[in-house]
């Protein structure tokens, strides 16, 4: 590390469309104490990139303006009191801010060694997905063995993920999609795929029984649908809301079936509460990454300088899978 180094990185100019992300350069930032500097070789795109850069999700204080919110890349300094890790590490990390960028700091217990068998290109799309599918699904959803889980938005990182991990545990999958391709995405994974425009997904679930678990990043209109699909002492989880955060639900029918409606946001939570997220990741998911039971799907690459083109692609809904930015190299 050199006292006033600078680093190359994509900025939002302004709240607006993808248009608004633009190079610039920005001192190096320098790990505080129990802080890790990461030299970045792959970052993450995710849904709250998109939401920041239009304005409607602002960094918590303190973190970064810049968007990127995971990358992998290698240990380029410590800061105090730090042990876990040594420079040249390898590292997959949850960032609160600064991802699109050649250097980033997080704190030391967000970081994770990169699983046996992966990339660090693969590793870069791990972290944001882990830490929400993770947390969401098994830390607060409190999914078992046996049950029936649905997921919305089957195809988009986190419902690969979480198609992958609630398979893994031994439930029962179904998952949304918008295309025969999405849905064949999904089912390849090991999901009951519904195609939501020509399907609905309370007929199909209320046939089977309910879901046990439903994770829903829609919101609007779905909430109500969701809570109609549920099986009695069904559980409800919300971590984003793409058609809006309200809806209007009937709450005598949520006391009669005993259901749960829950959610939360990574972003704000505290540190301590990321880095105990960081020990179940360590300790539950990693094993089944490096056996091969969950697997990172890459739907598309971009240069970090291609941030916009990138954007777009999330915006038009048309991947499968993560989106990464390379930086470094293409390890």
């Amino acid at each position: 590390m050199t006292q006033g180094a600078t680093m190359q990185a994509i900025e939002i100019a302004q709240p607006g469309g993808a248009e608004v992300l633009r190079p610039c350069t920005r001192p190096m930032p320098i790990p505080g104490h129990g802080q890790i500097l990461i030299r970045i070789e792959w970052a993450g795109v995710n849904r709250p990139d998109v939401l920041q850069r239009a304005g409607s999700y602002a960094p918590p204080a303190g973190a970064s303006d810049l968007p990127g919110l995971e990358c992998a890349g290698i240990v380029a300094g410590v800061g105090p009191g730090v042990t876990r890790w040594r420079e040249g590490d390898r590292v997959c990390a949850l960032l609160p801010g600064g991802g699109y960028a050649e250097y980033a700091t997080c704190p030391a217990d967000h970081a994770l060694a990169i699983p046996r068998g992966l990339t660090l290109r693969e590793a870069a799309a791990l972290p944001e997905t882990a830490y929400t599918v993770w947390s969401n699904v098994v830390m607060r959803g409190g999914l078992r063995a046996g049950e029936r889980f649905l997921v919305h938005g089957g195809s988009s990182g986190i419902g690969t993920m979480a198609i992958q991990i609630a398979t893994a545990l031994g439930a029962r999958v179904w998952a949304t999609a918008g295309s025969d391709e999405k849905c064949a995405a999904c089912e390849s994974l090991g999901a009951r795929a519904i195609n939501y425009r020509t399907q609905d997904f309370v007929a199909v679930l209320r046939e089977a029984g309910g879901a046990d678990l439903i994770l829903d990043m829609v919101g609007g209109d779905y909430i109500p649908r969701n809570i109609r699909a549920l099986a009695d002492d069904g559980r409800l989880v919300m971590i984003a809301f793409l058609a809006g955060p309200k809806a209007e639900l009937n709450f005598a029918q949520i006391m009669a079936r005993r259901l749960v409606v829950t959610g939360s946001t990574l972003r704000p939570q505290s540190d301590l509460a990321k880095a105990r997220i960081a020990g179940q990741l360590r300790e539950c998911l990693w094993p089944m990454i490096e056996s091969g039971e969950v697997r990172v799907l890459i739907d598309s690459e971009f240069a970090l300088g291609e941030a916009a083109l990138a954007h777009r692609r999330m915006e038009s809904s048309q991947h499968v899978g993560k989106i990464v930015l390379r930086l470094g190299g293409a390890a």
